[in-house]
């Protein structure tokens, strides 16, 4: 099973390579047609087109074998006038330069959205964990500590989980930065494990912002939950969970998908038994022999779509064929922008990740808070709080996209570009005449 997993996400990462190689370029696109249509001069494009500061890392760590094997690592930090910057860290063999440094700048528009004190940054180690010992990931964890430990800091920059990454390598980052430091710093990443100052509801803000903004779109739309036919691609944190709350709610989930396959049924699938029986990376398909491919599935008919899982897979060479109503993007970047361009076409409405997969920086920043007072919220009060902050960013991006004759992708472009400039002409960071 091992080589047959092996081989498929081989191929799947050929088939996206070139999409992923674009992310940095796909971010500077739509930033600069938003920039356009704000009528700012150029000189704002280059000022927040790329980092403020990126820091490439070697990471040195003894592998169970006994041999030594050099890691790489990256951190972005794209603009810190709003606050510290904020940004998850991802463990995945993909991992780019280019992926690292437009994902931080995604996470500073993100922060812009939803008016949270942070700046974007972000996070990776090209390595697949997957075929790493509890061990050998732990001591990657701690040698990425001290390998970023001068730029990052509570008051600096504050990571957090991403792709591949978890509770237990949060926990292990926060003691190394303790052993570091000498000091009990909580507030140094959030996600961490409820015992070491986690916040109730981080594991599932995600999904749980994803929920609340299709609930919110369901209103606008006249779509009712209930009976809603969806496919979620992507079986991961994100999309597990997702599934799970619609499910509940009496949506169809009539697809999911994990990186061996999709599964299709347009009765619904059988959620609560899919989610018994799949691995702890998420997979489950491979338990079916009628299983279809991750294209083939984005590609059946659906109320909504939501790409859950990684970047460029709605492309130009099968948006035409989506059959869905409206896309959700909770993975980062999983719409290029030429397939974009055919989904306004086809009257399709899109949801930007921006802005619905913000729900994680949401409760990464109410886990900050609580760090920083030391009093601990309930888990229906994070709920509330998320559910309201994503709701207002939404309406917000909704009426931009109306007043501006923009689709929602360049509208919440448009509000995190605002929020940014603004923070840096106060710092005296940059002058124009507006």
């Amino acid at each position: 099973m091992a080589g047959k997993t092996e081989g498929i996400v081989k191929s799947q990462r050929v088939n996206q390579e070139s999409e992923k190689d674009n992310s940095l370029q796909e971010f500077q696109d739509i930033l600069k047609e938003a920039i356009g249509v704000l009528n700012y001069p150029d000189q704002v494009f280059d000022f927040i087109k790329t980092p403020m500061r990126f820091l490439e890392v070697s990471i040195p760590v003894q592998m169970d074998n006994g041999e030594t094997r050099m890691f790489q690592g990256y951190r972005a930090q794209h603009n810190d006038a709003m606050g510290p910057t904020k940004g998850g860290i991802r463990f995945h063999p993909d991992v780019t330069p280019e992926e690292v440094k437009a994902l931080a700048g995604w996470m500073s528009l993100k922060c812009g959205i939803t008016d949270l004190p942070y700046g974007g940054a972000k996070g990776g180690i090209v390595c697949d964990p997957r075929k790493m010992s509890f061990p050998e990931i732990e001591r990657l964890s701690r040698g990425y500590v001290r390998a970023v430990s001068q730029i990052v800091g509570p008051t600096k920059d504050i990571p957090a989980p991403d792709m591949y990454t978890n509770s237990q390598i949060m926990a292990w980052m926060l003691d190394e930065y303790y052993h570091i430091r000498e000091f009990d710093s909580p507030g140094f990443i959030t996600g961490k494990p409820l015992s070491l100052g986690g916040s109730k509801g981080r594991e599932t803000a995600t999904s749980k912002g994803v929920l609340y903004t299709l609930q919110t779109v369901s209103d606008l739309k006249k779509i009712p939950i209930q009976g809603m036919r969806v496919i979620i691609q992507g079986f991961g944190n994100v999309g597990s969970y997702l599934a799970m709350y619609l499910h509940e709610l009496g949506a169809k989930v009539v697809g999911i998908a994990d990186v061996l396959g999709g599964l299709y049924d347009p009765d619904g699938l059988d959620i609560p038994y899919l989610l018994d029986n799949r691995d702890s990376f998420g997979v489950v398909s491979n338990r079916f022999k009628d299983s279809l491919s991750n294209q083939e599935l984005l590609e059946k008919e659906c109320d909504v779509l939501i790409p859950a899982a990684i970047s460029g897979v709605v492309n130009k060479q099968n948006a035409r064929r989506l059959q869905c109503k409206i896309l959700i993007e909770a993975a980062n970047g999983p719409t290029t922008k030429e397939a974009i361009k055919i989904l306004d076409e086809k009257g399709i409405l899109l949801v930007p990740d921006i802005l619905a997969n913000s729900g994680g920086v949401i409760v990464s920043y109410f886990e900050w808070c609580q760090n920083n007072q030391g009093y601990y919220w309930t888990e229906e009060l994070v709920d509330q709080r998320l559910k309201e902050k994503i709701t207002v960013s939404f309406l917000k991006v909704y009426h931009t996209s109306k007043t501006f004759s923009v689709n929602m992708k360049v509208a919440a472009y448009i509000e995190g570009i605002r929020k940014v400039v603004e923070a840096s002409r106060l710092r005296g960071w940059i002058r124009f005449q507006s």
